[in-house]
This record gives structure tokens, sequence and C-alpha cells, in this order.
């Protein structure tokens, strides 16, 4: 059964008026949503956004129920278009709650396993777009070794990418456990309590999916859609999320820099955001009751001009 992560800390967080609207950018089985509709007035609502068809169903089952809800199947990359169609010019709070579910993982025909055999699919909305499988089967070693570093920061990257070619030009990978078998045997160094083939699944699921690069547009279109006294808030799972939500954070709370010396005014630095506290991590607790939730980290900012 799938958990919410940081369910409570995320949206006591991110609801700073109860009659406002919200914008759970990352629906999965509605867990957020349905607590933070639980947390609006009347007047607020709720805007429940994300790729994955399953969700989709899910959600349209909310939105008989409850009125003040709404849905969007499609990446938070494209949020300022769909607010632009629903009329809204801004919105008083984004929740985006990062990753791959439980529900995801643990259905072995999804292909985001490597502990399960099925399907190498990976893609989060099952509708479109290219499989894990059919990117593998055309991508070259180059291509492969640059996805496995850059986004599953693997050390052994082109010798792992070299063994995928080699395997598929005998037979086509077609399957979660054969790639799975493929990269451990091509992983001189297995990490102690880490499958060998973790990092190279993290890697080209979030290729499949353009996770970071929808991440980044959506960090970079976030001011704009909210208004001032509206929030931000971030769940990551590891540290190349993070640190793209980190960074954002930071420079919007610091402003534009100025040479050492230089005499300006506070106001030249044009800060936009201020951080609300510090990162927060799930407690002693829900890590017992949810594994998943040891990874997880949670940053908040503030909209202020």
């Amino acid at each position: 059964m799938h958990q919410t992560v940081l369910l409570r800390e995320a949206v006591d967080a991110l609801v700073t008026r109860p009659g406002g609207f919200y914008v759970d950018g990352t629906f999965g089985r509605g867990g957020h949503s349905r607590y933070l509709l639980e947390r609006l007035d009347a007047e607020g609502s709720v805007l429940g956004v994300d790729k994955d068809p399953a969700a989709r169903a899910e959600a349209e089952q909310l939105a008989r129920l409850e009125s003040r809800f709404s849905f969007f199947h499609g990446s938070f990359a494209d949020l300022p278009g769909e607010l632009r169609r629903m009329g809204i010019d801004a919105v008083d709070g984004i929740l985006l709650d990062l990753g791959v579910s439980s529900p995801q993982l643990d259905d072995a025909e999804r292909g985001f396993s490597f502990l399960q055999d099925g399907p190498l699919d990976m893609r989060m909305d099952t509708t479109r777009g290219e499989t894990a499988a059919q990117w593998l089967s055309r991508a070259g070693v180059d291509e492969i070794a640059e996805v496995l570093k850059e986004y599953g920061e693997e050390r052994f990257s082109r010798r792992i990418a070299a063994a995928i070619v080699a395997a598929r030009d005998e037979q086509a990978i077609t399957s979660t456990g054969r790639l799975a078998r493929v990269v451990s045997e091509a992983n001189p160094k297995w990490e102690k309590h880490k499958h060998p083939a973790t990092r190279a699944f993290q890697a080209i699921r979030i290729k499949v999916n353009r996770e970071l690069v929808d991440l980044q547009e959506l960090l970079l279109a976030a001011l704009d859609m909210l208004r001032v006294g509206g929030r931000l808030v971030v769940i990551s799972f590891h540290s190349l999320e993070d640190r793209l939500v980190k960074r954002y954070m930071r420079d919007m709370a610091r402003g534009e820099q100025f040479p050492p010396g230089v005499p300006v005014l506070d106001s030249a630095h044009n800060r936009r955001m201020r951080l609300v506290g510090k990162a927060v991590r799930a407690s002693a607790d829900e890590v017992a009751a949810n594994v998943r939730a040891r990874s997880a980290i949670m940053r908040v900012a503030e909209k202020i001009s």
C-alpha cells in the first residue's frame, strides 16, 4: 500500500491561506491532495497534476467526489500553460513530491524495478514517449555512458554502457531482469547494501521521463506562477533533485550578488523568495513505517516580491 511521505509536514508548510488555490504537482495516489483539501475551507481548491495514467484514474474518482479538486494529466513543467487555460493568474502554493512512487515500483509491468522481471518500459506516462527499451536499442555507448554518469552518478558508466551495447547486439534488451543482469555483471565494485543496478536504473528512468529537465523548467517558472506570499514545497529523494532545488531556493533568497566592497542598498539585491525553516527529513517513526521515507528531504521557500 502506498504511504505518502512527509504528509503533514508538507501540507502544513504549504498552506498559508485556507481559501487559496494550490497545486499538487505530483498527485500520485492523492495522499497530499486529500489532506490538503481537509485543511482548506469551502473557498479553497486544489489542482492535481501527474503524468501517470493510473494517477489520472485515481484523481478522476476524487474529482467526482470533491468539487474543489480538478486534475491535469501531464507534466508539472506544463503548469504555466494549463493555468493560463484555466484563467488562473497566480496560485497560493505548489507542492512537488518527486521521483517514482511505490505503486509504480511495485508493478513489474511498469519496468521501474530491477528486483522484478517485467517489460523494460520505465515511462511514467505510458500513453506517450519512448520506452527505456527503445532508447537503449538506439543509443550509442557515449550517450548511454553520459546518462549513467550524469543522472546516476555511476562510476563505471562507460564500462556498463559498453556492456549494454554488446548485449543488445546479441539480442535486444527488452526486460528489466536482463538489463539488471547485464549491468550487475559489468559493475566491478558492488556497493554494500545497494543493488549493483540501482544507479543505472535511476539514470535511465530520469532520462526516459525528463525528470530533471522538467524540474528545471518548473523552477524557472515558479515565481511567475506564485502570488506574493505563496510557497513552493519540494520533497526530493536523491541528491540530483535536491541539489537543483537547494541551489534555486538559495539563489532566489540571496538575490543578485555584487563584487565585494561595492556599496549597494539592500533593495538592490532584488530578493524574490525567503527560505522557510531548514530542510526537513522524515522522523524515525515514519522511516520505520515506510522505508522509502529514509531518503526524503523537504525544502520550502516563500515568494516575497
